[in-house]
């Protein structure tokens, strides 16, 4: 394989076609290990809550996102159809994101929902006393790591999405880019 096929990165952000070439062939192997760690760190996750079922995740919306700045929005999934919604809802989409990095198959989108979650772990946990030694955790790095992976098009490089983003189907509907990536 050549360096030059899994280099470049062109991706549609914002309305706005960005393509830049990753020179360094380490860098696009450093894009493939941190997706697949995140991949692994989420997957894992959800794997883990679907062994050990049931997962009731009641602690946590409606018991420690309690007086949260995000309190009000978890506490719509406290209870009721919320509540089961949301403990099928949580292992599942952990599952289905990590194997999206894994894979490298419609990453953008995992890698946005990964962010989306960790966003939710890092005010609840931070703001019932995660944050006493620093506002610097893994649910915030974890931020981090998904953003770099959505950025950077890490599913172009040995990802499902560098063969989808060539498809007749892709190319005929251009706003599926924003999906993959």
């Amino acid at each position: 394989m050549a360096t030059s096929d899994i280099t470049n990165v062109r991706a549609r952000m914002l309305g706005q076609d960005v393509a830049f070439s990753v020179s360094q062939p380490w860098l696009a192997y450093w894009l493939v290990v941190m997706r697949l760690v995140g991949g692994w760190w989420l997957l894992h996750a959800g794997l883990d809550k679907i062994v050990n079922w049931p997962f009731d995740a009641a602690w946590f919306v409606g018991g420690a996102a309690q007086g949260t700045s995000l309190g009000p929005v978890l506490a719509l999934f406290s209870s009721g159809a919320g509540l089961a919604f949301t403990n099928v809802a949580v292992p599942i989409g952990q599952v289905l994101i990590g194997l999206g990095l894994v894979f490298g198959a419609l990453t953008r989108t995992a890698a946005f929902f990964g962010a989306l979650m960790m966003v939710f772990f890092y005010f609840v946990n931070g703001e019932t006393g995660g944050w006493a030694h620093g506002v610097v955790t893994g649910e915030l790095l974890g931020i981090l790591i998904f953003g770099m992976i959505a950025t950077l098009g890490a599913g172009r490089v040995l990802g499902v999405d560098s063969y989808l983003q060539n498809t007749e189907f892709v190319e005929n509907h251009p706003r599926l880019r924003y999906l993959i990536g």
